[in-house]
């Protein structure tokens, strides 16, 4: 055998010779995920084992949803398992606590579900089904888990770049939201200095996440998985009875389920199926439909503002969209650059948790709608 025939051989063996431009494409996606968790610091626990997966599907020849330990990871995804087993490891992370204390920021999370209806709208007018529509809608919740599982409920096929919008946008908060924040208010309302939240009661904390529940159940009833998982996690985190289910559900089960959605998601993200032309109007609708939750937001949190006479800092209105805590932490930002006395955080926070339970009630009625 010849040396120059030899070699042909061995390079059929390998990857390379199937190596096409689109999988070059995905896997200078992939870099660029990674690039921007390691240097950049967004959304590092997401965006790290997404864009790895990432690479990992686009090495040609690897096949890695047919066979090995993806296949078996991916049904937990499109069963549903892995979203809200986060959402019960979120519950055990959050504090209703500013919610519970400036209870009008709950409107700032219904406002900043603004952009999930619009995007529906304008979706359906670029061809894509009422399903799929209201799907790639849900990105404008800035919650990645709540995005998968409204896509998985009504566009299982749409699961990998819904996804890969919905988390990216959720990275980049911090480069999205201040230039609309900055666009909408005034230096005047960006200025405003809010009191100081009263304390909240363990019983009220206690008593929260169960009325919650059965008030949201009652009413869209196909958003009891989520509220459920929510509230469950965040009961075991305020009851005072289960630390360890708390800690446990806060720490060690959150993140084993995030590493293994992000790189199974990201696993989905395989070139023939990603670089086409429905996966660019996706990333732009979901471009789109974050700026309108956000603008959702920061309109309603203007109208607290006058309602209050002043009293309302505008900003913590951006924070209604789902990104938390990151939505909270920008509208700390900017308000400290417009006043270094400002101390928005946890006002923002309110807003911020508000979103999360907004978007779970738009979701369950969009998937209520759709069925």
């Amino acid at each position: 055998m010849k040396m120059a025939e030899m070699l042909s051989n061995i390079i059929s063996m390998t990857g390379l010779q199937a190596l096409t431009l689109g999988h070059i494409i995905m896997l200078i996606i992939g870099f660029i995920f990674l690039y921007l968790a390691i240097a950049k610091g967004f959304e590092p626990l997401i965006l790290l084992p997404l864009g790895f997966g990432v690479i990992l599907t686009n090495l040609p020849l690897g096949d890695l949803l047919s066979h090995g330990i993806f296949k078996y990871l991916y049904f937990p995804v499109e069963t549903e398992i892995f979203p809200l087993l986060i959402f019960i490891g979120v519950g055990a992370l959050t504090d209703f606590g500013p919610l519970i204390a400036f209870p009008f920021s709950m409107l700032c999370g219904a406002a900043a579900q603004l952009g999930i209806f619009v995007v529906m709208i304008l979706a359906a007018g670029f061809g894509f089904t009422l399903p799929e529509a209201a799907s790639i809608g849900s990105i404008g919740g800035a919650d990645g888990p709540i995005a998968v599982f409204a896509t998985i409920r009504m566009a299982p096929h749409l699961i990998g770049p819904v996804a890969a919008a919905a988390y990216s946008y959720m990275a980049l908060v911090p480069l999205i939201q201040p230039p609309i924040m900055r666009l909408m208010t005034t230096k005047k309302e960006r200025e405003v200095v809010m009191e100081q939240l009263r304390p909240v009661s363990k019983t009220e904390k206690i008593l929260f996440p169960i009325v919650l529940t059965v008030i949201v159940g009652l009413i869209v009833p196909a958003s009891i998985p989520l509220i459920g998982c929510l509230a469950i996690g965040n009961l075991l985190r305020e009851s005072g009875v289960t630390e360890r289910l708390a800690q446990t559900a806060g720490n060690e089960m959150i993140n084993i389920v995030t590493i293994l959605l992000s790189l199974t998601i990201g696993v989905t993200m395989q070139a023939e199926k990603f670089l086409v032309i429905e996966t660019i109007q996706i990333m732009f609708l979901g471009l789109v439909a974050f700026a309108f939750g956000t603008i959702g937001g920061l309109l309603m949190g203007k109208i607290l503002y006058l309602v209050t006479g002043g009293k309302v800092n505008p900003l913590i209105g951006s924070a209604g969209v789902s990104a938390i805590p990151m939505a909270a932490r920008v509208s700390q930002i900017e308000g400290q650059k417009a006043n270094p006395k400002n101390f928005l955080l946890m006002h923002a926070m309110g807003a911020n948790v508000a979103g999360v339970i907004g978007t779970t009630v738009a979701v369950g009625i969009l998937i209520a709608l759709m069925q």
